[in-house]
């Protein structure tokens, strides 16, 4: 949980830093300006506060890891809510506005976090789990989400590494086998998730992984 907090701080930090022009930017989510994205990360937010205020009597059905489910097929950016998304970004306007509500709804959510007993059950897209197992899956939320943001932003700082290090342990484990000691946290990330093409050599050395990339996961 003290992770969660480390790396939505970081990605509610690197929100405040950015310039007005760079939310006119591209993000690394298909389809998405980064004023696109820091919307997304608003309705983030308020999941995460309705989450671990809907308690579940229930036995958990997943955990931290479980809970992501791989798609068969990467986002086009043309999806429903993608583009509400898209529509609702626009309607702020100016980029204060995004940034004062992330740092509204964003702070209420990482207070909540913090507070929250980690041995709860919570329900949330129909299944149970508990909170700890929750805000751990939320590390690797948080993680790519920073990798997004700062995509086309070269002097942005990085997610922290602890939560680089856990979210590639989570893939791996989503994947089911290691990426190759010669990949760093963020390029196993980028690539494992199709966020970028391996290299040929990259592509070598994951050898029968390469097959099962990219990992779409939602």
């Amino acid at each position: 949980m003290d992770l969660f907090s480390r790396s939505w701080t970081a990605l509610r930090t690197a929100v405040a830093e950015l310039a007005d022009e760079d939310f006119a930017r591209l993000s690394g989510c298909t389809g998405w300006l980064v004023r696109d994205l820091v919307c997304h990360l608003i309705i983030d937010a308020q999941d995460v506060l309705i989450t671990l205020v809907t308690p579940a009597e229930t036995e958990p059905t997943r955990d931290a890891v479980t809970y992501w489910e791989v798609a068969e097929t990467p986002p086009s950016g043309d999806d429903p809510l993608d583009a509400l998304t898209v529509r609702l970004a626009a309607a702020y306007e100016e980029p204060r506005l995004l940034k004062f509500h992330l740092d509204d709804v964003g702070s209420a959510a990482g207070r909540a976090a913090e507070l929250a007993d980690p041995a709860v059950r919570v329900s949330t897209r129909d299944v149970v789990l508990t909170a700890g197992d929750y805000l751990s899956a939320y590390v690797l939320e948080w993680t790519l989400h920073h990798l997004d943001l700062i995509a086309h932003l070269p002097d942005a700082a990085e997610p922290p590494a602890e939560g680089l290090a856990r979210s590639r342990e989570m893939l791996e484990k989503i994947a089911g086998a290691t990426f190759p000691a010669s990949f760093s946290g963020k390029d196993a990330l980028l690539v494992g998730t199709g966020r970028r093409a391996p290299t040929d050599a990259e592509n070598t050395e994951l050898g029968e992984l390469a097959a099962k990339l990219p990992l779409v996961i939602g």
